[in-house]
């Protein structure tokens, strides 16, 4: 019997590149579809060779055609951080609507699986705490924030459109904050800003004055989660995350310690629209994938660290470029 063939779009980012590894190292063929507007050729690089891997530079939103069999689509092009979608708003939009919508009509075609990878910014600042998969949200929907949160929103919509109109074999995955290596430099995000600044000796920025919460993912437990969820037989919404949650004030300091930095924290305006909580409830995943995350904090982060300090001498004191 052949092999399974899956398909990543964004799958040359931070989380789609795990996800193509894992899906190779168990036996699949894997297509890896980007278009390097955030992704990076280096985070797959060591896969080019392997059998079984191919890569199609492309933009999910203008075109989409496969040759072949394909079994399973999952779709994680997207800017993901916010540094990403604040520059690139209406590219976050589009493959949010458009891409979905190419990348659903694809899977219909081929009669493949659909895994969406949405995000726990569908709950927006939430007045649920912690994050049910049943919680509706508290999005703004024309924040700067907005132009993400809505995006996914949409493309769960269109999702469980195409699973009730067309009988589509579809799975969504809300992803919670998740941490590891090959996570850009200039990301934006928490982890990236306090391990450059903590490993360059300057003082660690802290939105508002710290309280703020959030839940904090190893990315091998994630990608182990969504490759549960892909072979579940749930269209509902999962949250994939750790529902360990932590103040932001906390996990800096957690970062001076694991890198043995002696920065100090100076505090900034939050940004708008900022979520105060965030916290996943994982009860589903627990249940119905027998999932839960197994990494301890202290053990990613030292994983973490060590790519962050290869990456910062393989760059020297200048930021990372980001394509």
């Amino acid at each position: 019997m052949s092999r399974e063939r899956v398909l990543i779009t964004g799958g040359a980012g931070f989380i789609g590149s795990h996800l193509a590894e894992l899906f190779l190292d168990r036996d699949y063929d894997v297509t890896v579809m980007d278009n390097l507007l955030t992704g990076r050729l280096s985070n797959i690089e060591h896969l080019f060779g392997r059998e079984g891997f191919t890569f199609h530079k492309q933009d999910v939103t203008n075109y989409l055609h496969i040759p072949g069999r394909l079994d399973a689509i999952l779709h994680f092009a997207s800017p993901a951080s916010p540094y990403d979608y604040l520059e690139f708003p209406i590219q976050t939009l589009k493959v949010g609507s458009l891409g979905t919508h190419k990348a659903l009509g694809l899977a219909k075609e081929k009669g493949a699986k659909f895994l969406l990878a949405s995000t726990s910014e569908v709950y927006g600042d939430p007045l649920v705490h912690p994050q049910p998969e049943e919680y509706w949200g508290n999005v703004n929907p024309i924040g700067v924030r907005g132009v993400y949160d809505e995006a996914k929103r949409f493309a769960e919509a269109i999702t469980m459109a195409y699973h009730r109109s067309h009988g589509l074999k579809t799975r969504i995955v809300r992803i919670f904050n998740t941490y590891g290596p090959r996570m850009r430099l200039d990301d934006g995000r928490a982890l990236p800003n306090f391990m450059c600044q903590a490993m360059r000796g300057e003082p660690l920025t802290v939105f508002g004055d710290g309280s703020q919460t959030r839940s904090f993912c190893y990315v091998d437990d994630l990608t182990e989660g969504i490759f549960r969820l892909l072979r579940s037989d749930t269209s509902d919404p999962v949250n994939i995350g750790n529902p360990k949650e932590m103040s932001i004030l906390d996990f800096a300091k957690t970062v001076i310690a694991a890198t043995d930095s002696t920065s100090e924290i100076e505090f900034k305006v939050l940004p708008s629209d900022d979520p105060k909580v965030r916290q996943p409830d994982i009860t589903r995943a627990r249940t119905l994938l027998d999932w839960e995350p197994e990494v301890q904090l202290a053990e990613g982060l030292e994983k973490t660290v060590t790519y962050f300090r290869e990456e910062l001498t393989r760059h020297g004191s200048e930021r990372a470029p980001t394509r």
